[in-house]
């Protein structure tokens, strides 16, 4: 089992990472402006956000936008991607609050922090972790979001127990995910193409 988690660990970085330097590409999952309209987002808020974080963009909802954020708060955008989501949510928290995004993907997080930069976005960071390991104390985030990365790690426990340790108590996660109606069969779960659908 290890060797497969490996293996699409590595699969899931190589696809995201060639959909941040060329998202205009067929992808194995659906990706950019388009794609966010149709899980919600609103077009006002895409139009003020710099392409390089809408065009990537790549996620299962809204996170950003149904969150219960407020002023101030300490946020993880946990597989932030390109950074559409942080941007988001720092804008919604002010210049009190703070989104720090992590991914695995460098491609991803240079577009992530040429998006900050580009909309002036001083409250936001981007490191990059694995999501199983994240590198904060304890107790340090008030809000968690995460958009779409347990079905692509099959160290999700792992990653529950790392968001449980670093949100403190009373804090919250929001996160979303693609839940199947039926198993898959062994066949299809072999199926690379199937990984992302």
């Amino acid at each position: 089992m290890h060797g497969e988690a490996d293996k699409l660990e590595q699969a899931v970085r190589e696809s995201y990472s060639a959909a941040a330097e060329k998202p205009a590409q067929k992808h194995p999952f659906p990706l950019g402006r388009q794609f966010a309209l149709e899980l919600g987002y609103p077009a006002e808020v895409l139009d003020d956000l710099p392409r390089v974080a809408v065009d990537a963009f790549t996620g299962v909802s809204n996170v950003a936008i149904f969150a219960s954020l407020f002023a101030r708060a300490q946020v993880l955008d946990l597989g932030c991607g390109a950074g559409l989501d942080s941007l988001i949510a720092a804008r919604r928290v002010g210049s009190g609050g703070f989104v720090l995004g992590m991914d695995f993907s460098g491609g991803m997080l240079a577009r992530a922090r040429r998006a900050a930069a580009q909309a002036g976005v001083e409250n936001a960071g981007f490191c990059r972790a694995e999501a199983g390991r994240i590198p904060l104390r304890d107790a340090t985030a008030d809000v968690a979001l995460v958009n779409g990365i347990f079905n692509l790690n099959p160290k999700r426990e792992r990653i529950f127990k790392e968001l449980a340790r670093v949100v403190r108590p009373g804090g919250a996660l929001f996160a979303a995910e693609l839940i199947l109606r039926e198993p898959l069969s062994a066949q299809e779960r072999a199926d690379q193409r199937n990984w992302f659908a």
